[in-house]
């Protein structure tokens, strides 16, 4: 028997398919010519309202404005910094987008290759060009802790609906941790906690598609860490 309500294959589609020839608007990862909408990326085709877009099947992280990142600065100049936000290309800061007063030629004085910041993405203009910055609440230099990397597209599932999943980890390994938008995660906490925080992330990583996988990853952290009374984690 057929079964009723089924959801939708998801359609995958190659740079150049044509996604829509009916005057929708072009989403992230298409493009516009003649009228027509064009995948630009290997991925998913997405419909939402009058837009249709492509969500990529693995592949790098592509900035949005609004995004909040994990970077690694990886060269500097006499006025900014380089810094590799898991994109295909690296995000120049500017002096003046840090919480500083940096005055020309010193800005080895204030981040160094390798240091981890994060930043939050002003604006990515039709050439691709990216404006970061680190003058908003909340954003920093990380010391301590550590990072993991998952792909881009899984963020959402280890972040939950309305944040759920992030809060219960939180909750449950009593960890400060930060995730960016751009798939890398930073995980602070006792050295046995934020192993098993560490755990719990990759385990969303591998079974998101997964039914009842709040359930199971609390089950999994529970085990892990049998003396652990559930409280409030510190909120990042």
């Amino acid at each position: 028997m057929e079964k009723r309500n089924a959801r939708p294959t998801r359609e995958i589609v190659v740079p150049g398919d044509l996604l829509d020839d009916s005057g929708m608007d072009a989403g992230n990862n298409a493009y516009m010519l003649d009228g027509k909408v064009y995948a630009g990326v290997l991925g998913v085709k997405n419909v939402y309202q009058d837009t249709v877009s492509v969500i990529p099947l693995g592949g790098r992280y592509m900035p949005t404005t609004g995004d909040t990142v994990i970077g690694i600065i990886e060269d500097i100049g006499p006025s900014n910094w380089l810094v590799d936000i898991n994109a295909p290309y690296p995000a120049p800061l500017h002096v003046n987008e840090v919480p500083w007063k940096v005055e020309f030629g010193d800005t080895s004085k204030y981040l160094n290759v390798g240091n981890v910041v994060m930043l939050k993405i002003l604006m990515v203009d039709e050439s691709k060009k990216i404006q970061v910055t680190m003058k908003d609440s909340g954003l920093r230099r990380i010391e301590g802790g550590q990072l993991v990397e998952i792909p881009h597209s899984k963020v959402s599932r280890v972040i939950g609906k309305s944040g759920s999943m992030i809060q219960m980890i939180k909750n449950l390994t009593d960890c400060r941790i930060f995730v960016g938008q751009n798939g890398r995660i930073w995980i602070d906490g006792d050295d046995e906690n934020a192993t098993v925080a560490v755990e719990a992330i990759k385990m969303i990583e591998k079974e998101a598609q997964s039914s009842n996988l709040t359930e199971r990853v609390e089950n999994f952290i529970k085990n892990k860490l049998p003396e652990k009374e559930e409280d409030d984690g510190e909120d990042y």
